[in-house]
């Protein structure tokens, strides 16, 4: 095709790029959250691209266009040609192709039909009748073997992504002018003498709508969000890493993909895994986006979460309240019950550092470091009397919930020390019955209350998650998904 490689790819990228969305946190290489699109997700992406595209630029508006021309003995006459319209284009066939000349992108469109109208008008002035002749009426015009191509640079910049478009072209091979009205069997052989100001008017418009459609697009590429916000304390960078990774068959991103406070004090830890790209880990399932989380994703959170001081908790309240009376201690720790008879006492549970979270081919686990502060009511006083450091072992699964990754987790194990007493020394085998009672029915549902609501994955509105699987690999946690798409897209495609 003259002028282009490629046939027509304005309908294509918007949700590729958009369907994946600095900071002190930074790891040592590459980004936390990989995503790689596959050639499925691309054919998808392409065919609902096709439509959205063509239902936000139709109807195509074209230029009018005059013409004089000679008429035997009659003389000079123009004809005008106005309110033309592209109403309708059906694409017979199309294909997208990735990775030429490195960060190239090629989408063709081939065999595609369209239906044009418009309004004409004939007047001229003869010698022969002193008033001016004129005539109008309208046309329908079919344009066959219609090619259009456009070949884009897909690149990173300042951790958003740069859209360019190289070169873009339209190829018409046949059009046809049948026109009505007026005397219209005299004129149709003068009108279908424009066909070729037709062909070359519609030739130039449609370039020039998906050029204008693809700076939109960089410009809201430019404006997507760097962080996306995770409850009140934390927030999840998105930012791009690198260059996206073009082949002959998928597109392949990184993102930063770690916590960061909303004050975005830099980390106090540092991130020691590589994050080397992971590809191609959904095995048969053939699904069109894959999804990798590294843990360093979910330790990010948990230190942000710490060191906010949300991993404490106060625990007034027991299925059996008579634990929290000391009372109930008389004979166990006899010194706690004749130093305070028959008072009320709470727990102050706080995690001493923050939770290490592992991801293994086998799942999810997580080691917490607990400690629980004992505190007796006395004459309205509060006064600690003990401290019991709690090593737990939890267990974890990840499930997709709308948009975002939940979970929930499992007590495994659980070990308890004496750290400091006011009250003498404890049965520390009681203590960590009582304790791991404790855990299991307060913090571990309370816990799960929290993370079952799931953390948001990098995915534009839109844009939904289909029949999502989830695998664990080592260090990674791996979504393989089918994708859906809303209507919210259209107001980055051109109007």
């Amino acid at each position: 095709m003259p002028g282009t490689t490629g046939k027509c790819f304005v309908r294509f990228f918007p949700i590729v790029v958009l369907v994946l969305a600095s900071t002190q946190f930074h790891t040592a290489e590459g980004g936390a959250i990989s995503v790689l699109v596959s050639e499925k997700g691309l054919h998808f992406t392409k065919d609902v691209l096709i439509h959205e595209a063509l239902r936000s630029i139709l109807p195509l508006r074209l230029p009018q266009i005059e013409k004089d021309v000679k008429v035997p003995v009659v003389g000079m006459a123009q004809i005008i040609l106005s309110d033309i319209s592209v109403d309708e284009v059906k694409v017979g066939s199309s294909c997208v192709r990735t990775g030429d000349r490195g960060a190239m992108i090629v989408l063709m469109a081939s065999g595609a039909t369209a239906n044009l109208t418009m309004s004409w008008r004939y007047s001229y002035h003869s010698w022969l009748v002193p008033l001016p002749i004129s005539d109008s009426g309208e046309a329908a015009i079919q344009v066959k073997g219609m090619e259009v191509g456009l070949n884009l640079t897909l690149k990173g910049q300042g951790g958003s992504l740069k859209l360019s478009p190289v070169e873009c072209g339209c190829y018409i091979k046949s059009i046809s002018v049948k026109i009505s009205g007026g005397s219209s069997w005299l004129y149709q052989g003068i009108v279908s003498a424009f066909q070729g100001k037709i062909k070359s008017a519609v030739e130039e418009a449609i370039p020039m709508k998906i050029e204008e459609g693809i700076l939109r697009l960089n410009s809201a590429l430019q404006e997507l969000p760097k962080e996306i916000p995770v409850g009140d304390a934390a927030e999840m960078n998105v930012t791009f890493i690198d260059d996206p990774v073009l082949n002959n068959s998928s597109v392949y991103f990184e993102l930063d993909g770690l916590f960061l406070p909303e004050n975005h004090l830099p980390s106090v830890i540092s991130y020691r895994s590589s994050h080397s790209r992971v590809v191609d880990s959904c095995g048969d399932a053939y699904k069109m986006i894959e999804m990798s989380l590294h843990e360093d994703v979910l330790n990010s959170a948990s230190e942000v979460y710490f060191r906010e001081d949300y991993l404490q908790w106060i625990v007034d309240k027991l299925p059996d309240q008579a634990m929290l009376n000391t009372s109930r201690w008389k004979y166990i720790v006899p010194q706690l019950y004749l130093q305070y008879p028959d008072d009320n006492m709470y727990l102050n549970i706080s995690c001493s550092s923050r939770p290490l979270v592992k991801v293994r081919k086998e799942g999810i686990t997580a080691t917490v470091d607990l400690a629980v502060v004992i505190n007796v009511l006395d004459a309205n006083r509060s006064i600690s009397v003990a401290c019991i450091s709690l090593v737990m072992d939890v267990s974890g699964s990840a499930h997709i919930l709308l948009n975002n990754l939940a979970g929930t987790i499992k007590l495994r194990s659980l070990t308890a020390s004496l750290k400091w007493s006011e009250i003498g020394n404890l049965h520390m085998s009681f203590v960590q019955t009582m304790m791991s009672m404790v855990i299991r029915t307060i913090i571990i549902p309370y816990v799960n209350l929290r993370i079952m609501k799931g953390l948001p994955l990098p995915l534009v509105h839109g844009v939904t998650l289909r029949n999502a699987r989830i695998s664990y690999d080592d260090l990674r946690i791996v979504i393989c998904s089918d994708i859906a798409y809303g209507n919210q897209m259209t107001r980055y495609l051109p109007s």
